[in-house]
């Protein structure tokens, strides 16, 4: 049975297993060696290679248990071991007396060679790189961790400096763009394509378990199906199927075949290539890990640090979906979202962005990887390694390093992706559809941040476009639905129907208006309004400011067969405005009440226009408009 990855004291005449941090051996206040190790790789902080070697001695303390405490992955442990050189070769070649910083020591030399330190260290990063501040950032924190020990001192200007803000800003880079939804549709293709794979290899291992026969020692070596049995069960460990298998020369065709499953074999590394072959049959790949990590990005819109994070008690099923209780540390927060089966995005022929298929399919393909992990509850994403003595290990999925990346995984299949090959794009793709769901919305779109985060990394580029377009679209509509539903015309017959229930109900309203409309009380000059007090031009509750000159652009407007008169006046109006105003002026300020008077006036007959003439003769009428009418053409 593969063991679970710890952090133990290793024995000089054995191999490392997992990741294993080596305590520090303390000669005075001095470190010989702080050593972190996983698998064949070894990182080691020697204080005795710098001159400030009490101060690397400390800090190598605080780095080893900061390792042992929280079993971080291998990109972090270098993360601080790189902080610590970065601090200590700073110190060897500015500090008056490098022998003699420590924490506990002189604490204004220590500060000072902080200070100086931070000041100077985004000189050696491109400009925006956030690097520097998370190097002075885990100093910080590994000198944060000793002042907190018991039994330990730390000088009072240093605590000063510990208890103040941070050191120096985070870096401000170009955010990344979504991918492009071809690009979208290749790797989510490319995912299915690796978990049904994955499928195929697994369901082969279970046959094979079923027809084995036992114990490889008594049942035979030359059958693969005894073999796995063994490693299955926990009866041989990997290193001892290893030790105890025939030479390569003297194997049967199906222990040849199987060795061959990933590639050509060697003599010098079949061994290596069987053990590999057989956890491969019980276990998923990473490669197929980052299959499942791109497929839950793109169905959930999480961040990937959310995805890899989840556990086997995250997961809750419900009628029609799954919960997913997900935790962001750079947040410190933990949220429980609901993903429905009807909020899916299909993908024809290439399966589905059905987020509880996908937990449910990764449930069980992962079941005998999390038993063996023996932890409660266990990770969704465990990977398994296989050392070069034929060691198989589990441990948390991590993707730093090349092997690990998600470019490594792009290359695999041979895809064409714009750089930078990120899977955060993949977050911002997600972030995209939905700024076009919700129209551009920010308070909608921003579910998952506030708002102010939300424009800060996610409203730029193709977001920025959607967010302003849907922005000045809806300024638009406001103003086209406010110009173009103009003014209820009624005839004589409709005049004299306002009275009844149904044309009330038609029209909007009420007895009392229709009534006012009918006696002329709410008569605006050359159109009747429904409500003066509730313009589409003012704020509610103030007088209309626009009437009469706007009257037949408004929706409250109603013309009845008694305003012809005063239609007529403001057509002559009009024709007087264009032969003054520059066409695109005049377009621009009366275009639409031209059109929509046009529109009114070519529903009267020629002779209701004849009688509305002479009626402007004889009564000697006049249209009355405010002065502002007349302002533009003072000189």
């Amino acid at each position: 049975m593969p063991r679970r990855g710890e952090f133990e004291p290793v024995a000089e005449s054995e191999e490392p297993e997992g990741p294993v941090a080596v305590e520090p051996t303390r000669i005075g206040r001095r470190v010989a060696v702080a050593a972190y190790r996983e698998g064949t790789a070894e990182r080691v902080l020697d204080p005795g290679a710098y001159a400030c070697s009490t101060l690397v001695a400390q800090l190598a303390d605080e780095w080893v248990d900061y390792t042992a405490l929280t079993r971080p992955q291998i990109g972090t442990v270098v993360g601080y071991q790189i902080a610590v050189k970065s601090l200590a070769a700073w110190a060897d070649k500015h500090a008056e007396a490098p022998q003699d910083l420590s924490l506990d020591g002189d604490g204004l030399a220590m500060v000072k060679l902080i200070l100086d330190w931070t000041r100077k260290l985004p000189s050696g990063y491109k400009a925006g790189s956030q690097r520097p501040s998370e190097i002075a950032s885990q100093v910080r924190s590994l000198m944060q961790l000793r002042a907190e020990r018991l039994g330990t001192s730390v000088a009072e200007p240093v605590l000063a400096l510990l208890g103040g803000p941070p050191w120096m800003r985070v870096g401000t880079g170009n955010e990344l763009d979504e991918f492009s939804r071809k690009e979208k549709k290749a790797l989510i293709r490319a995912a299915w394509a690796d978990v049904r794979e994955m499928d195929v290899r697994l369901e082969r291992g279970r046959k094979l378990l079923a027809g084995a026969a036992g114990h490889p020692a008594v049942h035979g070596w030359q059958d693969p199906a005894n073999l796995l049995w063994a490693l299955a069960e926990g009866a041989m460990s990997g290193r001892e199927i290893w030790k105890l298998l025939p030479s390569p020369v003297l194997w049967s065709k199906a222990l040849s075949d199987l060795a061959a499953m990933r590639g050509p074999v060697l003599a010098v590394n079949a061994r290596h290539q069987l053990i590999i072959s057989l956890a491969n049959l019980l276990y998923p790949r990473r490669r197929e890990l980052h299959a499942f990590r791109v497929l839950l990005t793109a169905a959930t819109g999480a961040s990937p640090e959310e995805i890899t994070k989840l556990t086997e008690d995250d997961a809750e099923f419900t009628t029609g979906g799954v919960k997913l209780r997900m935790t962001k540390l750079r947040a410190r927060r933990v949220r429980t979202r609901m993903f429905r089966d009807a909020q899916d995005v299909s993908f024809p022929n290439h399966g589905t962005l059905n987020v509880a298929e996908i937990v449910t399919r990764m449930l069980a393909v992962t079941e005998r990887a999390r038993q063996d992990y023996d932890a409660d509850p266990a990770p969704l994403f465990l990977q398994v390694a296989v050392s070069p003595a034929g060691e198989v290990s589990l441990s948390k999925f991590h993707h730093t390093g090349p092997e690990g990346s998600i470019r490594k995984w792009v290359g695999q299949h041979g895809l064409k992706i714009s750089e930078p090959i990120n899977i955060r794009r993949m977050r911002k793709s997600v972030k995209v559809e939905k700024a076009i769901a919700y129209r551009g919305v920010v308070s909608d779109i921003a579910d998952d941040h506030t708002v102010q985060t939300y424009r800060g990394h996610y409203a730029h580029g193709t977001t920025l476009h959607v967010i302003s377009g849907a922005t000045v679209n809806r300024a638009q509509e406001r103003w086209l639905e406010r110009a173009l539903s103009g003014p209820v015309v009624l005839d004589e017959k409709s005049s004299d129907e306002l009275k009844t229930p149904p044309a009330l109900q038609a029209l909007g309203l009420t007895s009392k208006q229709a009534e006012e409309i009918r006696t002329g009380e709410l008569d605006m000059g050359v159109t009747s309004c429904r409500d003066p007090y509730a313009s589409p031009y003012n704020k509610a509750g103030e007088l209309c400011a626009v009437a009469p000159l706007r009257c037949l652009e408004c929706r409250n407007a109603f013309i009845l067969p008694s305003n012809l008169p005063q239609l007529l006046l403001f057509a002559d109006h009009l024709n007087t405005l264009r032969k003054r105003l520059a066409p695109p002026h005049f377009h621009t300020l009366w275009g639409q009440s031209e059109a929509n008077l046009k529109a009114v006036l070519g529903e009267r007959t020629p002779a209701e226009t004849d009688k509305a003439r002479r009626q402007i003769e004889t009564q000697g009428l006049r249209l009355q408009l405010p002065l502002s009418a007349y302002t533009e053409f003072d000189r």
